[in-house]
């Protein structure tokens, strides 16, 4: 029988049957070929081996250096002078820390051997900021944002004297905190002053918010004195952490203790144990005496303005241009130059609000017992009272813990 040109040709009864076996092994085929692809076999037992070369394979082809952000993303209360970035495996290329806020960025410095990264300068507290590391080995980045700890609940202490300074012998470390302080022990653990020449250093809180240093008797001259804070993350109240971390170091210089004798007006001053200069001075008046006791400079100006208002004195003076003054104690007691008194008062008689008052010239300028002494004085030394007819000054009115005995100064340690 002929077939129609435009007839479908006849197909074998089993057609269907064919059709759909050629499918299934198309896609057993498409499978094997996936498999190979991957590493495997189409084995059910090789499988497993197939999967892990692709793994191995992935994490071959990814970098090998790993950065990591001491603050973690999306963090708060970040450290203000830890924050830094380190790597494994790989070098640091580039590493840009912005303030959100602003937008401002902070400069910073990557290791020589490239495998850390760290600010140039303490970050601000409360403060967010984010961060993008970028590190070569195979190229990655790490990205996070974080905010400082907030002023709220953190503080720091603010302290004399300050790096690389010279200093008397006198000078005690004085920490002042932002915020009373009730765990003493761990705060003051975390603050130690050493000196070269070996000297025992103890601390002593006057109240919450005050710790001072000092050895037994005044520094050696010529020591090194250093001071490590490492209050960085340190409580010191519930809630309330450090933000410090530095190393301070400062130089006791020559010794020179100054001794002010109220019932001879004059002031013996001593350079190294032996008597350099005595000097004529006019202290305290009979209604209003000196302190006695072992003061120390703690502050040096070449012209002041005092004013008895601000000491309780009312309006009894108002002198702006004091010369050569410097501070004894935080309450007002100064030794300074007095152009406005009579020559013939001093080494005679006393006639201060309080003060030892050498004699100067109005602005400072010519040859003058005062200048003289300003000159030849340095903050931290001590210049010390005797025979007047007030009361000793308290420890913590100046820089003047000297007036506590080593029990007494030993018994306001916390550690």
């Amino acid at each position: 029988m002929t077939t129609p040109h435009n007839a479908a040709p006849a197909q074998p009864r089993n057609s269907r049957s064919l059709r759909r076996g050629l499918a299934a092994a198309a896609l057993l085929a498409a499978g094997a070929l996936a498999m190979t692809a991957c590493g495997g076999d189409a084995s059910g037992a090789n499988n497993k081996d197939g999967q892990a070369g692709a793994d191995a394979a992935a994490a071959k082809d990814a970098s090998d250096a790993k950065i990591k952000v001491s603050a973690k993303d999306g963090s708060t209360g970040a450290s203000i002078n830890g924050t830094n970035v380190k790597v494994s495996g790989g070098k640091l290329t580039e590493v840009t820390l912005k303030r959100v806020d602003t937008g401002e960025q902070v400069s910073g410095t990557i290791s020589g051997d490239g495998g850390s990264w760290k600010p140039d300068a303490q970050l601000e507290r409360g403060t967010p900021y984010r961060i993008v590391a970028n590190a070569k080995g195979r190229k990655a980045t790490e990205n996070a944002k974080f905010t400082t700890v907030s002023p709220t609940n953190s503080f720091i202490g603010t302290f004399t004297p300050d790096n690389g300074k010279t200093v008397g012998v006198g000078m005690p470390v004085s920490f002042n905190f932002d915020k009373a302080i009730t765990n003493k022990k761990d705060v003051q653990s975390h603050i130690t002053v050493s000196s070269s020449s070996g000297q025992e250093v103890v601390g002593h809180w006057f109240g919450n918010q005050r710790l001072d240093f000092r050895p037994q008797d005044y520094w050696k001259a010529g020591s090194k004195v250093t001071m490590k804070i490492a209050l960085d993350g340190v409580e010191g109240a519930n809630g309330v952490t450090g933000v410090q971390d530095k190393t301070v170091t400062f130089t006791i210089g020559r010794s020179q203790v100054s001794t002010v004798d109220m019932n001879t007006q004059t002031m013996t001053v001593k350079r190294d144990g032996k008597v350099f200069k005595t000097v004529p001075i006019s202290g305290g008046s009979a209604e209003h005496p000196t302190y006695n006791g072992q003061m120390v400079i703690s502050e040096k100006f070449e012209e002041t303005r005092m004013n008895g208002d601000t000491v309780g004195f009312g309006g009894e003076y108002d002198i702006k241009d004091v010369p050569h003054a410097m501070r004894l104690s935080s309450s007002g007691t100064f030794i300074h130059g007095n152009y406005w008194g009579s020559p013939s008062v001093f080494g005679r008689s006393g006639t201060s609000h309080g003060c030892v008052g050498l004699q100067d010239n109005k602005g400072g300028g010519g040859n003058s017992n005062g200048k003289w002494f300003f000159d030849n004085s340095l903050v931290g030394d001590v210049v010390v009272v005797k025979n007047s007819h007030d009361k000793t000054v308290q420890p913590d009115n100046g820089l003047n813990g000297w007036n506590l005995s080593w029990e007494d100064w030993k018994a306001g340690s916390a550690v």
